[in-house]
């Protein structure tokens, strides 16, 4: 089995040798024993879900191609299949169906915001043709970057499709 988090491995090491190493015993005070397991247990209540929340955070192309009809109304029904170009920062997006109704004659260059499941604005995309079939999205800082969505905007909540 690959060890996909070496950090915690390490941890979980030095944890057992503290313990092995601080059994109380009849030259070892029980009271130093238990600061030293408090101070293991408080590091693991920080450690642990830090490396939970990186683990969950990533973001897969399924994710980010129901983020985009999530995010724009004119393009729910279109069926995105996104794919990774930069995990977590840039994803390359296809349509199976064009959008129904098109706001605009020409969507190259066009950019809408992706939600995410908590339905808040997590990045965005633009259209890299004329039909609205291709997108390049964007996730987090990198979509503020790219100019697609504001500063003020990112992480707002959108209870539905925006229009417009």
């Amino acid at each position: 089995m690959t060890n996909l988090f070496p950090e915690l491995t390490e941890l979980g090491d030095a944890i057992e040798r503290a313990a092995a190493a601080d059994l109380p015993g009849p030259s070892r005070p029980r009271a130093r024993t238990r600061q030293k397991l408090l101070l293991i247990a408080a590091a693991l209540l920080v450690a642990i879900p830090g490396l939970a929340y990186a683990t969950s955070t990533l973001i897969s192309g399924d994710e980010v191609a129901a983020g985009l009809p999530a995010g724009t109304k004119m393009l729910q029904g279109t069926e995105p299949r996104c794919t990774v170009i930069r995990q977590d920062v840039e994803y390359h997006c296809v349509l199976r169906r064009l959008p129904a109704d098109p706001e605009l004659a020409d969507l190259q260059g066009t950019v809408e915001p992706t939600v995410d499941a908590t339905k808040h604005v997590n990045g965005g995309c633009r259209s890299l043709t004329s039909d609205g079939r291709v997108w390049q999205c964007y996730i987090g800082q990198a979509a503020v970057d790219e100019q697609i969505i504001g500063p003020g905007f990112l992480g707002e909540y959108a209870p539905s499709p925006g229009v417009g």
